[in-house]
C-alpha cells in the first residue's frame, strides 16, 4: 500500500470512538466544550450586526432606537453592549479551552497508564522483537499527539464550523447577493485547502516516522555506547544518526513549505474577497440616494467584519484537520500495543493449591520450546528437583541453559509439555504470587537510577532498612556501602554505571537474599566477579541455598561440585543428568568440559 492510500485509510470513526470511550469519564466536560461552541457560534454574528446598527441607525440625525434618543446615546449604548458581548465571549472562549484541554490531558494520563500496564504485562519475546524506542514512542509521543484531538482537533474545528455557518447564515440573511459575491474566490481556496490537507499529512506520517526511528536509534546507542567507543565506530554511527535526522528534517520542511503556499493563499483569497465587496459596494453607492447610503455603509462594514470572522477558522481549519488526522494515526499505533493479546496471564485461577506456601519441588515433564515459532531451542526436556535441592546446569554457549531458567517463572510460554511447581501446573498460579516466590541473580546486572537502597529493596515499602544491612552484611557488602557518599541513600545512576561489574552482582545478590525465596535462580552469578568478591558470594551462595531449591548455572564447574543434581545440556537436548562424581565417572560431556577447564591446573584428578 502508497503512503497516499495509507493516509486514506487512517481516518475512521470507529478508532475514533475507541479515543472517546476514554473520554466517558470525563463526558460533563465534553457535553460542556459543546455547548459553548453552539454558544460561540450562535453569538459571533451580533457584534457585526451591532456594528451595523451603529451605522445605519446611530448615525442618523434624531434616530430614536429603543430607550436611548439621538445618535450619540445610540453609540454609547451599542459601546457598552459590544464590551459585555466581548467579555462573555472571552470568558467563554477560556472556559472551551480549559474543558478542551482538560479532556484532552485527562484522556492522555488514562491512555498512558493503560498502555504502560500492558507494555509491563507483555511476554519477553515482545521486547525481543520491538526495539525499546519505538515502545518508548507510543507511550510518550503518540499518545501526546492523542490530546490535540481534542485540545486542537475535533472539538475545536467542530466549534469552528459551527461558528462559519452561523456568520455565513448572518450574512445571507443580510444580503445574499453580495454573500454570493464575496464568496466567489472560495472554489480556489477550497481546492487550496485540500492538496494542502494533503500535503501536510503525508509529511506529518514521515516526521512521527522519523521521529520513532530517531528514538530507537538514541536509545539503542546511548545503552551501547561503551561498544560503539570500544571499537572506534563513533563517526559510522553518527552517519547512520544523521541520515535519520535528515529524513526527519526533509519531512519537516515539506509541511513547512505546504504551510509556507497555503496561508500567502488564503491571505489572497479573502483580499479577493474584500475587493469585489469593495467593487460591489461602489456600483451600489452610485445607485442610492444619500439617505439610504447610511444603510449600505453600514452593510458593507458589517460584511468585511463578517469575512476576519469567516477567513479567521478557515486560515487554521485545514491545519486542525491534519492535527486530528495525526491523532488519529497516533491512537491507531497506541491501539496497536493495547491489542497486543501476547501477555502473560497474570490473573490464574487463585485455587488453594496456588496459594499455599511453595517448597520448590521443579518438574519439567517433555518440554519443547522456541523463541520463534518451530525453531526450538530446547527439545523434550524432562528433569525433576525436590524442595530444597540444588539443580546445576552447564552447557555450551547457545544449549538452553538461560532459556530454562526464564521458563520456570514464566518469563516466556512453552509449545509442548509442562512445567509443575509443587505438582502445580505453573499456568494455575497467579503471576506475581509465583514470582513473589522465585528470586534470580542474572548475570547482566541491571540497577536502577536510584539509590543502593532503592535498588536493594526494589522500592518495597513493605521492607525494613535493618533487613537491607542484615543481608549486605551476609553478602560481606555493608562495610563497601557505608564507604560510598551517602552510604545506602547513594545513587548508583542509571544501569548501575558508577559502581563496577562485581560490585553491582554483589548487590543483585543482596537483593535476592532479602526477599528469602523459595526458589533460588543464580545465572553466571559469579562469571563478572573477580576471585575476592567470588570467595565472599560463596559462603553466602552455601548459606543461602540450605533448604532452599536452587537452580545455578555456571561456566566454573568448581562452583557447582556440591550440587544434587547437574543437567549437561548440547543443543537444546539433555546429554547428561547426574551428580558430579556421577558423571565424572562417565567421562562423556561433563568430563570433557571439566577436563577443558582444569587440565592445565591439574586439579582433574583430584576432582575425581
Amino acid at each position: 500500500m502508497s503512503e497516499h492510500a495509507k493516509v486514506k485509510t487512517v481516518f475512521n470513526f470507529s478508532l475514533l470512538r475507541r479515543v472517546f470511550q476514554f473520554a466517558s469519564p470525563y463526558k460533563k466536560f465534553f457535553f460542556w466544550s459543546i455547548f459553548l461552541a453552539i454558544f460561540l457560534a450562535v453569538i459571533s454574528p451580533i457584534r457585526p450586526w451591532l456594528i451595523q446598527i451603529t451605522i445605519t441607525k446611530g448615525l442618523q440625525t434624531g434616530t430614536q432606537y429603543w430607550f436611548l434618543k439621538g445618535a450619540g446615546p445610540v453609540i454609547i449604548g451599542i459601546t457598552i453592549v459590544q464590551l459585555a458581548l466581548l467579555l462573555i465571549e472571552t470568558v467563554c472562549r477560556f472556559i472551551f479551552t480549559f474543558f478542551t484541554a482538560s479532556i484532552g490531558q485527562s484522556v492522555v494520563k488514562d491512555m498512558r497508564v493503560a498502555t504502560y500496564n500492558k507494555v509491563i504485562s507483555l511476554n519477553l519475546s515482545q521486547f525481543d522483537k520491538t526495539p525499546i524506542g519505538t515502545l518508548t514512542t507510543r507511550t510518550i509521543n503518540d499518545i501526546e499527539s492523542i490530546n490535540d484531538i481534542f485540545s486542537d482537533g475535533l472539538i475545536p474545528i467542530i466549534a469552528d464550523l459551527l461558528s462559519i455557518i452561523a456568520v455565513l447564515a448572518y450574512m445571507f440573511y443580510i444580503n445574499w447577493q453580495l454573500t454570493l459575491v464575496c464568496l466567489a474566490p472560495f472554489p480556489a481556496l477550497i481546492i487550496a485547502t485540500y492538496y494542502f490537507k494533503e500535503s501536510v499529512n503525508r509529511s506529518f506520517i514521515r516526521v512521527r516516522n522519523a521521529v520513532a526511528q530517531l528514538n530507537a536509534f538514541v536509545q539503542e546507542h546511548i545503552t551501547g555506547m561503551g561498544i560503539v567507543q570500544a571499537f572506534a565506530a563513533e563517526q559510522r554511527e553518527f552517519q547512520k544518526f544523521n541520515n535519520i535526522n535528515k529524513e526527519h528534517r526533509n519531512a519537516n520542511v515539506r509541511s513547512i513549505f505546504a504551510y509556507s503556499v497555503f496561508f500567502p493563499v488564503v491571505e489572497l483569497v479573502s483580499a479577493l474577497s474584500v475587493g469585489l465587496l469593495v467593487w460591489w459596494a461602489a456600483k451600489q453607492s452610485l445607485l442610492l440616494t444619500d439617505i439610504n447610503k447610511p444603510e449600505i455603509v453600514g452593510v458593507i462594514t458589517s460584511f468585511i467584519l463578517c469575512l476576519n470572522l469567516l477567513f479567521r477558522p478557515l486560515r487554521v481549519i485545514a491545519d486542525k484537520f491534519n492535527v486530528l488526522q495525526m491523532g488519529m494515526i497516533a491512537s491507531e499505533r497506541v491501539f496497536k500495543v493495547l491489542d497486543n493479546n501476547d501477555v502473560t496471564n497474570q490473573d490464574a485461577e487463585e485455587n488453594d493449591k496456588a496459594l499455599k506456601p511453595i517448597t520448590g519441588k521443579i518438574e519439567f515433564n517433555k518440554v519443547w520450546f522456541a523463541y520463534n515459532h518451530d525453531n526450538y531451542v530446547l527439545k523434550n526436556i524432562s528433569f525433576n528437583i525436590n524442595a530444597g535441592e540444588t539443580l546445576a546446569i552447564v552447557g555450551n554457549t547457545g544449549s538452553g541453559k538461560t532459556s530454562i531458567i526464564s521458563l520456570v517463572n514464566r518469563l516466556y510460554h512453552i509449545q509442548k509439555g509442562t512445567i509443575k511447581i509443587d505438582d502445580v501446573n505453573i499456568e494455575s498460579y497467579n503471576l506475581f504470587y509465583l514470582r513473589s516466590k522465585i528470586a534470580v541473580v542474572l548475570q547482566d546486572v541491571f540497577l536502577f537510577s536510584s539509590s543502593v537502597y532503592d535498588n536493594v529493596t526494589l522500592r518495597n515499602n513493605n521492607i525494613k532498612k535493618e533487613q537491607v544491612i542484615e543481608a549486605c552484611k551476609l553478602i560481606g557488602i555493608h562495610d563497601f556501602i557505608l564507604q560510598l557518599p551517602g552510604g545506602y541513600d547513594y545513587n548508583v545512576m542509571e544501569r548501575g554505571a558508577t559502581l563496577s561489574l562485581g560490585q553491582r552482582q554483589l548487590l543483585s545478590f543482596a537483593r535476592a537474599l532479602l526477599y528469602d525465596p523459595a526458589i533460588l535462580i543464580l545465572d553466571e552469578a559469579t562469571s563478572s566477579v573477580d576471585t575476592e568478591s567470588e570467595q565472599l558470594i560463596q559462603h553466602a551462595i552455601d548459606t543461602l541455598i540450605t533448604g532452599r531449591t536452587s537452580i545455578i548455572i555456571a561456566h566454573r564447574l568448581s562452583t557447582i561440585r556440591k550440587a544434587n543434581k547437574i543437567i549437561v545440556l548440547d543443543k537444546g537436548e539433555i546429554m547428561e543428568i547426574g551428580s558430579h562424581a556421577e558423571l565424572i565417572a562417565k567421562q562423556g560431556f561433563y568430563f570433557k568440559l571439566h577436563k577443558l577447564q582444569f587440565e592445565k591446573q591439574g586439579t582433574i584428578n583430584s576432582a575425581v
